[in-house]
């Protein structure tokens, strides 16, 4: 069987999308625990609050899921979109997107990295699941990355499109001149 480097991305898209809709709602439902603390409650003295970085980490999973929809399509279709349609569109966008996860996780993880204490509650339990989906969604992200940027240097592929078949003939945004 040959090796498929498409198949590969589409599957790393498919899983970093799957742990960021797992994040977002265990963002989302710590925010409305948080926000909702009944009378009574130890946690902060019974008084509503947030934690900006489970703000952040929303931010974060509501920018990755329509990005990685997104490129996961074009590399499927092979559709090459006007603005976003290289490797190096791609390689930008998940630097950004990776900048956002490491701070994301890397907070989360200072504050929350050892929750052993409190495991019996529902509360800790989730924020050890946001600190656990928040690295495999990291994790994933950088791979994604490492792999176009190696593909882009080793193919000089930066500016071609990041569906990684390329074809001038058939491209509607590059001239349909031979390339010699």
């Amino acid at each position: 069987m040959q090796f498929d480097l498409a198949i590969m991305r589409i599957a790393l898209y498919g899983a970093l999308i799957f742990f960021s809709f797992i994040l977002f709602c265990l963002c989302a439902a710590r925010i409305s625990y948080t926000t909702h603390l009944p009378r009574g409650d130890p946690l902060n003295n019974g008084r509503s609050f947030y934690d900006p970085i489970i703000a952040e980490l929303l931010v974060t999973t509501l920018m990755t899921i329509p990005w990685s929809v997104f490129i996961a399509y074009s590399i499927h279709k092979r559709h090459e979109n006007r603005y976003i349609s290289k490797f190096r569109d791609e390689v930008i966008g998940l630097g950004i997107l990776w900048i956002f996860w490491i701070v994301g996780a890397a907070v989360a993880s200072g504050i929350w990295g050892n929750l052993s204490f409190c495991q019996q509650f529902d509360a800790c339990r989730v924020l050890s699941a946001i600190v656990a989906f928040s690295w495999l969604a990291w994790l994933t992200l950088s791979a994604l990355l490492a792999i176009s940027l190696l593909f882009s240097f080793a193919n000089s592929a930066f500016v071609e499109p990041l569906h990684g078949r390329w074809n001038p003939r058939q491209s509607q945004y590059v001239d349909n001149v031979s390339r010699v």
